[in-house]
Order: C-alpha cells, then structure tokens, then sequence
C-alpha cells in the first residue's frame, strides 16, 4: 500500500487521468478529496472508491476561484484531519489550432491550467509544509516541452506548468517536493475531439514510438510514484510520459 497514511487532494478528478489517480490512490491507501468543477462528475468517482473499498469525499471546485481552493483544502482538513499529497490535474484544451486564438480562448487556458494549479497549490502550501512530507504533482504535456501544432494557448499554459514547478520545488524545499507529468496523447474525453479527425490520429499515432496513444492510468501510475515515498529524493522533476514522443 503505497499511499498509507496519505491524504490527497485531485483536481479534475471527475474524468480521465484525474479519476484514473483518484482511484489509483485509494488503491494504495490514501483518503481522497475528489475536486472538479462538474460535482455530479467528482460524486461518481468518489462512488467509485468507496465500492472498492477505499475512503474519498467530493467538492464541486472551480480551481480559477481563490475562495474555492481555499475551501478545498479546509474540506479535507475537516474531513481527514491533515493534507499530504495534492495532484493538480484539472485542465482544459484549445480548440484553435492556429498561431492567433482568439483573447477568450487564451485566457480561458491560461486561466484554468497555469493560475488553476497555482492557486490550488498556494491554497494547500501551509497544510502540506505541516504533514513534514508534503508533496505536490502537477499535469504538464509533452507541449510544455516540445512545440506543437495543436492551441497556441495550451502549450503555453503547460510551458507554465513546468516552469512552475521547477520553482516552487526550489522555493517549497525541504518541506514540500514539487514535480510535473508530461503526458503524450491520452486517450480521455478531452482529447475524444481530435480522435475524431482522421487526418490527425494516424501522423500522431506514429509520432509515438511504442505505437500507441496512452491510457489515463499510464499517467495515473506515474503520479503515484511521484508522490509516494518511494519518490522521497525526488522533486523538480518533468517526467515524460509519451511513449516516446518526446526522444524523437
């Protein structure tokens, strides 16, 4: 049980690789406070955990509102009586896939993926400093490493995301570990869209080279290592997890 005596906090834990590490953590032990915008969504992944076995309680969170990160955190405080672990995997994607999104859509992205993660990290710093062993894991891409023909403003908001990290790892050392996933192509409903143009799915399918698109518990695995003790040395990281992609 790799996350005994764990308590975690995921955002965008009502669908794909935020309910794959929700329910990856329970599995291992850990108490889980399911957090996503959409609460009916966050409810059905909590459901989930429990009729495996495991323990989680839901809050409806829109990670861009400094209140309701705050209350987030005070919610599993309440709850499970401390904080350890907080995943930041709520996020959305552009649809734009040329150079000049309009100002809404960047703002949108920016707003949900780069300020979502550190508002709900500022929002869990001083109760994840007490646990003595705190940790934080963030979802980067393979776009906030790499450039991309995908939106402009996603690859942006993701470059953040690693750059991000690198510095609260500095800045949260020792008592916090800080580190980032960058996934390649997951197959969740947020990239269903683009699975549907055929002209995009072959020549991005061969740009990985283990010749297949990921599964959100490919991701799922990866962050559970990242905030386990197993990763104790372990903080600053971007770790790749594309198939490949990015050895290209």
């Amino acid at each position: 049980m790799r996350m005994m005596d764990k308590v975690a906090i995921v955002t965008g834990a009502g669908s794909g690789i935020g309910r794959a590490t929700a329910r990856r953590f329970a599995a291992e032990g850990a108490r889980v406070m399911c957090a996503d915008r959409e609460r009916e969504a966050a409810q059905a992944t909590a459901k989930m955990i429990a009729e495996a076995g495991g323990e989680a309680v839901e809050l409806g969170v829109d990670v861009t509102d400094e209140r309701g990160c705050a209350l987030m955190v005070q919610t599993t405080l309440d709850r499970f009586g401390r904080l350890t672990t907080l995943v930041n995997s709520a996020g959305v994607s552009g649809t734009r896939r040329d150079a000049t999104p309009p100002p809404e859509e960047w703002t949108r992205v920016l707003d949900v993926n780069l300020s979502g993660t550190y508002l709900a990290s500022r929002a869990a710093l001083e109760a994840l400093a007490a646990s003595g062993h705190g940790s934080i894991t963030n979802l980067a891409s393979i776009y906030g490493l790499v450039g991309g023909s995908l939106s402009p403003a996603y690859a942006a908001s993701k470059g953040g995301v690693v750059n991000l990290t690198r510095t609260m790892a500095l800045t949260w050392a020792p008592k916090i570990r800080v580190n980032c996933v960058c996934p390649g192509v997951i197959e969740t409903p947020m990239t269903k869209p683009f699975m549907a143009d055929p002209a995009w799915l072959q020549p991005m399918r061969e740009r990985h080279p283990l010749g297949r698109f990921g599964q959100p518990e490919d991701i799922a695995a990866a962050i559970l290592y990242l905030a386990s003790d197993e990763a104790g040395f372990v903080t600053g990281v971007a770790l790749p997890v594309d198939g490949g992609y990015t050895a290209a």
